[in-house]
């Protein structure tokens, strides 16, 4: 890792304030982060629409946009209705909607928002759709999600011309777009490359774009970029709008895959030693309910090594959890560790981690204060 890069950590006067485990967001970096990807995204004349799956919280979301994001991505129409209550009023749900509950929760949103887009990947789903606005009395502005490798949601490219058709034939829908989650994904397969996939991704959507308009079925919208790859695609210039997350407070995992640099990490974890029942090993208060468990440890092609990166300490690893407990173990024999002892931890994916907790402390000009994570837990 890189040393000295760290943003310094809280005052130690500030660290009896904090109820560990627990996570800390450094306001000032926050800032600059969400600065940086902005002024790429304007200077590539691309369209920022951030996904607010990162944070999860109407105050970040209003922070985006007031910097210049067109509006925002959300997953789940649950997030969506929470983001609206903060008063944001552009929202793609880039996910395919099923079930009638989450129809009728789309119309009476979109009914309050100046813009409601909703993604598409199927002839159900877009039959479903259509029928649910017709009996709402309202038109559904849609995007057809595309698989470009990710193996996720999304029509195949054999299958997408005929997709888009059905689309266009259903009255209450409008397709203004296309979308897709790519990644670190390239030729199919997972790779360290960001620019090579970031390249492939724009060229692979500008290709369905010209496909699409060749059978006779234009879209405005081209949507596309995660964190990793926002910058690279946005500069094909072939993609009119870019969806990173994670960009916005940076974790271990974007460090690892070169698209940000440790100074860059703005939101830690704080957790306290508990126990310490042999030199070998120490327990902190946090365990599964604090840190995410979606990766797996020492697996190519990024090997991370803990499900936590102990800031300064890495002779420390986190690889064995219970739900109250984490077991830190020290590669060198001795933890050096007591109990009360405060750490700060660097989360490997930040985005699950936000998810994990109820409210979150923000610390900005010298001022601890705490913020509730609007939306977590939002699974509709």
């Amino acid at each position: 890792m890189e040393k000295n890069l760290l943003l310094p950590a809280l005052p130690g006067e500030m660290l009896a304030h904090l109820e560990t485990p627990c996570i800390v967001i450094d306001m000032d970096q926050t800032r600059k982060n969400i600065r940086k990807m902005q002024d790429m995204a304007d200077g590539a004349g691309c369209a920022l629409r951030p996904h607010i799956k990162t944070h999860k919280m109407g105050l970040f979301a209003r922070m985006q946009i007031e910097a210049g994001a067109k509006g925002i991505t959300c997953a789940k129409i649950s997030e969506a209705e929470v983001m609206a209550a903060a008063g944001i009023d552009d929202i793609f749900v880039a996910y395919p909607l099923a079930g009638e509950f989450r129809f009728r929760r789309a119309a009476e949103l979109g009914k309050k928002l100046r813009r409601l887009i909703l993604g598409v990947d199927s002839i159900p789903g877009a039959r479903a759709l259509n029928a649910a606005a017709a009996e709402a009395g309202v038109r559904f502005e849609v995007r057809m999600e595309i698989d470009t490798g990710a193996r996720r949601t999304g029509i195949s490219q054999e299958r997408m011309i005929d997709l888009a058709r059905y689309i266009t034939e259903q009255p209450c829908l409008d397709l203004t777009g296309i979308y897709t989650f790519k990644s670190l994904v390239y030729r199919g397969a997972a790779t360290t490359d960001a620019a090579l996939a970031a390249q492939e991704e724009g060229e692979y959507m500008a290709a369905v774009a010209e496909r699409l308009a060749e059978a006779g079925i234009p879209v405005t919208d081209i949507s596309a970029g995660s964190t990793p790859t926002a910058a690279g695609v946005a500069g094909t210039e072939l993609v009119t709008e870019i969806r990173p997350g994670t960009y916005i407070f940076n974790d271990y995992m974007l460090y690892r895959e070169g698209a940000a640099s440790t100074g860059e990490i703005s939101a830690f974890f704080y957790a306290t030693v508990v126990s310490t029942p042999e030199k070998g090993y120490a327990v902190i208060d946090g365990g599964t309910k604090t840190f995410p468990m979606d990766i797996m440890l020492n697996t190519p092609p990024y090997h991370y090594p803990s499900y936590a990166v102990v800031d300064g300490r890495e002779d420390l690893v986190l690889t064995r959890m219970n739900e109250e407990h984490g077991m830190l173990t020290a590669l060198k024999g001795d933890t050096g560790l007591e109990p009360g002892q405060i750490l700060r931890l660097i989360p490997i994916h930040i985005c699950t981690a936000i998810n994990m907790q109820n409210r979150v402390y923000l610390y900005d000009n010298g001022i601890l204060t705490v913020q509730n994570v609007d939306a977590r837990g939002m699974l509709a």
